[in-house]
């Protein structure tokens, strides 16, 4: 099921991410499709949010991931954009985060489409304008606002 939102700011993004993030029961993957300055880390920050955890949410560019646990929810922020292939996801740790109730958030998701699993919930980020983006949904009920 595919939604479209439309933010015009990234304090807009936020609040969509906070929504979001209020929804999630752990396990769930959403990964981004968009471009370079999209709003991804920010969407995350409102997803953080919403889940109770900080907004100290940064880019894992150069981390790969960054880990922000929370007492009932983790949220485990991966970047995709150096990893060039699904056996490049060995040496991120990648696979051991499946089996801990986490909530996975990828950035650059495209670079590993083929190791996403069936029931992954895509967040696609368009720049419409400088502050407006569309940001399209294709997950669950859940996410139907």
């Amino acid at each position: 099921m595919k939604r479209s939102y439309f933010t015009r700011s990234s304090d807009e993004t936020v609040k969509l991410g906070k929504r979001i993030g209020k929804v999630l029961r752990g396990g769930e993957i959403l990964a981004y499709i968009g471009g370079l300055g999209a709003g991804k880390t920010t969407m995350t920050r409102g997803i953080a949010l919403g889940m109770g955890l900080s907004d100290n949410v940064s880019s894992p560019t150069f981390a790969l991931v960054n880990e922000y646990r929370g007492e009932k929810l983790s949220l485990i922020h991966f970047d995709m954009y150096r990893v060039g292939s699904v056996p490049d996801l060995e040496s991120t740790g990648f696979y051991d985060y499946f089996s801990d109730g986490s909530v996975l958030v990828i950035e650059w998701s495209e670079n590993i489409s083929e190791a996403l699993p069936e029931n992954t919930v895509y967040i696609e980020i368009k720049t419409v304008s400088e502050d407006e983006r569309e940001i399209i949904i294709d997950g669950d009920e859940r996410f139907e606002f």
